[in-house]
């Protein structure tokens, strides 16, 4: 854990932006060196029939800055920072009256001057409907790119066909039109790139316009101000905050090349505010509802502000893939102060115990708020936490769970275990680990960047767990070159194929010190790929998409192909194969806090009997294949006769193993075997996880916006112990800020209900989760459907009153019963 941002300036090291050892509302802006008069006048650059007038129209200075950060204010719009940009007059915004040619302020009759902007930017009104942003709770403008929006400009007098109109938008320390970060665009006349700007109505005063933005635009907020000019003179508007307009990536456009040809897609992987996230192990799948929470407030600034504590350019913003790349980066702490810290060891004290999250919101916000890496995320959180920020800007993105989830150290493309000559494992040599489930990220996009064929999902996993070109990033890697185990397509393709695709090599030491192979189970990685279906709260199964059907040629293919291209690329050359005894390890459905009881099952599929010597090692484990020591082991020697089958048991009591509980509360079976006839050498490994209790949510009455409503949760303790220190958290999107709530202890088999009032501020379908953690009991979760019905009079509201994720609040509970 570090204590505070370190020093790291990021992947691009001459960025303007450095972390600050006390965060700072906002990044300062550079200089601008450039001659007020240098160069042609604005009119000239920008509008071909001005250009011929003469020098005396004077110039209005330099291109405008804006600072697009968007790093926090943890205010509601209306509630705005104070303008820090000083008193530069060549910077929009920084003059408190409108800008005539000469630059003394001076009005003179007949300028055209622009006296007030409507960017048409209200939640119900046509923009923010038609871009698909009006459950945005914000006040500005949100719209996606290469699709046209509409505002209205109101001036001091009638548009005549002789004035002209520019408006202008900038983004970055240094905009300039040639990046993208200024954007000129004249009214009426065409503009470069997709950006132009059309009069639909002139109507005394007003004049409609509707602009239309380039599908390749740059995603930020940019600054907005309006440039007029007539036979009077010329007038620049102000820049005013309340101006800024967000662009987003535009799923909805086909010239975009994030865009989706699936109407249910978008609404699922871009528009749906939660989702559920699995885990546990392929038989014993658990699964978790999650609040993704894109569209509340301060999220969309968190969202920027990751890309400006990077110090991404904000030229290489327009770029999907760079974006992804740069979040899957940002989303861990490590290399860069990124959101979440990692952690792992099981000690959680000095942050939050990964499981307890239920959201992504409280854990984004805290990191606007203060600019320190959030403490404690895993791999569901990390991969929560990039769906929310990549959904946030556009990008169709889905959280997926791989069950037996291979981390290869070597570059060797498979999974390899060691063992002495008496098959006892090798620790110091076991580096590669097979986790019992690891989560990533699939977004969509069109990859220019590769051959053609690549296009569509892409893997990003912000999980630090390897470095790529020196960081801790990973993708987005084409999901069909996974496939296909084309290792040599960027980005990291090698490490994500051998995580669903790599075959379990299991190495035995010869009496000479070399290795032989014993055994290769060639379908233990990557058993079980799945998602939140499409519309419905169902598992979708996509391990097709990832690799071809287990055993048929085309995967055997890919797997020796990529093999090929692994550090150890004749692995396969020295296989024996002599196997006529099968072991299988039956699934049984243990709980947590009592008795349990493992099987396992040999087989003789031969014509001849078979004497079997066989081991049972039982030992809890982390879910990413850390093992503890063995705390219960069984041996015993079975006779097969051809054709037979015989089931050995290994019961375990709860007081056996309690004192060795760690996250998740897992187990490792590790299974080894002899056949005396044939030396048949028999391994397996079983990963088997302790199912905990659920939250009971009921809501109490009818939930209408902008009116309390109540909802009731109860929990019973499984263990026959107290659970010291139980804190509760609350989040729902449109329901409920982070809540915490500090109920004391709770005790063994003890019953507790606890009541809470929440006000809804969005109407609609929502989803409110809870979840309970404490040092002896965690992965405690529940979540309840809200049906939210608008408020009498139609719209909603935004209030922060519904809960403060800065703080815990100490909750009596509202009844004990026991078991």
């Amino acid at each position: 854990m570090t204590d505070g941002p370190r020093s790291d300036v990021g992947r691009w090291g001459g960025n303007p932006w450095q972390p600050p050892t006390t965060p700072s509302p906002e990044p300062e802006p550079e200089p601008d060196t450039r001659s007020r008069r240098g160069g042609r006048s604005f009119w000239a650059r920008c509008c071909a029939c001005c250009s011929c007038r003469n020098g005396t129209d004077g110039d209005w200075g330099s291109e405008p800055h804006g600072d697009g950060g968007s790093r926090g204010r943890g205010s509601r719009s209306g509630s705005r920072r104070p303008d820090s940009r000083g008193s530069d007059s060549r910077r929009p915004g920084s003059r408190t009256g409108g800008v005539n040619a000469a630059g003394d302020g001076t009005v003179r009759e007949g300028m055209l001057v622009v006296t007030g902007v409507d960017l048409l930017s209200a939640r119900s009104d046509q923009n923010r409907r038609e871009h698909h942003t009006d459950e945005f709770e914000y006040d500005e403008l949100i719209i996606r790119r290469g699709q046209p929006f509409h505002m209205v400009l109101h001036f001091s007098r009638p548009y005549e066909s002789s004035d002209h109109v520019a408006l202008e938008l900038v983004i970055g320390n240094n905009p300039e039109v040639g990046k993208g970060t200024h954007v000129i665009i004249p009214v009426g006349k065409g503009g470069s790139g997709g950006w132009k700007a059309q009069v639909t109505k002139a109507s005394g005063q007003n004049l409609n316009l509707r602009v239309h933005t380039s599908p390749n635009a740059i995603i930020g907020k940019f600054q907005f101000t309006v440039r007029t000019r007539s036979e009077a003179g010329e007038f620049q508007l102000p820049f005013d905050p309340h101006n800024e307009i967000y662009i987003l990536f535009n799923p909805w456009c086909p010239e975009d090349i994030v865009y989706v040809d699936h109407e249910d897609w978008r609404q699922e992987y871009v528009l749906n505010e939660s989702g559920r996230i699995y885990y546990g192990t392929e038989a014993q799948i658990g699964e978790r509802t999650w609040n993704y929470g894109q569209f509340d407030h301060g999220v969309l600034d968190a969202c920027l502000y990751i890309l400006d504590r990077r110090g991404m350019p904000y030229g290489g913003r327009g770029d999907p893939v760079s974006v992804s790349r740069v979040i899957s980066a940002m989303v861990n702490s490590l290399d860069d102060n990124g959101v979440l810290i990692g952690n792992w060891s099981g000690d959680y004290s000095r942050g939050t115990n990964p499981s307890a999250w239920v959201g992504s919101v409280e854990i984004l916000l805290s990191y606007l708020r203060t600019g320190y890496s959030v403490p404690y995320g895993q791999c569901w959180v990390f991969a929560g936490v990039t769906t929310t920020v990549l959904r946030c800007l556009g990008l169709a993105t889905r959280t997926v769970t791989n069950f037996n989830s291979a981390h290869d150290t070597d570059t060797s493309l498979t999974m390899d275990i060691y063992f002495d000559e008496n098959m006892k494992p090798l620790e110091h040599l076991n580096h590669d680990s097979v986790w019992n489930f690891h989560v990533w990220n699939d977004c969509w996009m069109k990859r220019p960047d590769l051959p053609s064929g690549f296009d569509g999902w892409q893997v990003v996993d912000a999980t630090p767990q390897e470095t790529s070109s020196g960081i801790f990033c990973c993708g987005p890697c084409s999901v069909e070159s996974i496939k296909n185990g084309l290792v040599y397509m960027k980005y990291d393709t090698p490490f994500i194929f051998a995580e669903v695709n790599s075959d379990k090599v299991y190495w035995q030491r010869q009496d000479d010190g070399s290795f032989k192979i014993v055994y290769v189970e060639e379908k233990a990685i990557g058993t079980l790929i799945i998602t939140k279906a499409v519309g419905s709260n169902m598992r979708d199964d996509v391990t097709h998409i990832y690799k071809h059907p287990e055993g048929s040629e085309a995967e055997r293919k890919a797997v020796e192909t990529a093999a090929a291209h692994g550090s150890k690329p004749n692995v396969y050359a020295s296989r024996d194969s002599a196997e006529d005894v099968a072991v299988q390890v039956e699934a049984q459905d243990a709980v947590m806090g009592q008795d349990l009881e493992v099987c396992v099952v040999l087989s003789n599929r031969g014509g001849s009997p078979r004497t079997v010597k066989l081991h049972l090692y039982l030992s809890v484990t982390f879910y990413t294949g850390v093992t503890g020591p063995v705390f219960k082991e069984s041996k015993k020697e079975v006779v097969l006769a051809p054709g037979a089958t015989d089931r050995v048991s290994m019961p375990v009591a709860y007081k056996e193993y309690r004192p060795q509980l760690v996250d998740q509360g897992s187990m490792l079976l590790n299974v080894s075997g002899h056949v005396k006839e044939s030396g048949q050498v028999l391994a397996k490994q079983h990963t088997f996880r302790l199912r905990t209790p659920d939250l009971s949510l009921t809501l109490l009455g009818a939930a209408v916006v902008g009116q309390e409503c109540e909802v009731q949760i109860v929990f019973k303790n499984p263990l026959p112990v107290t659970l010291t220190n139980v804190v509760f958290r609350l989040e729902g999107s449109g329901l409920q800020r982070p809540k915490i709530l500090n109920v004391g202890d709770i005790g063994g088999n003890e019953t507790v209900t606890l009541h809470q009032k929440f006000v809804p501020v969005r109407p609609g379908p929502r989803q409110l989760i809870a979840s309970l953690d404490s040092p002896q009991l965690s992965q405690v979760h529940g979540v309840i459907q809200v049906d939210v019905a608008p408020a009498p009079g139609g719209g909603g509201f935004f209030s922060d009153a519904g809960g403060d994720s800065g703080s815990g609040e100490t909750i009596p509970m509202a009844s004990r019963g026991g078991a």
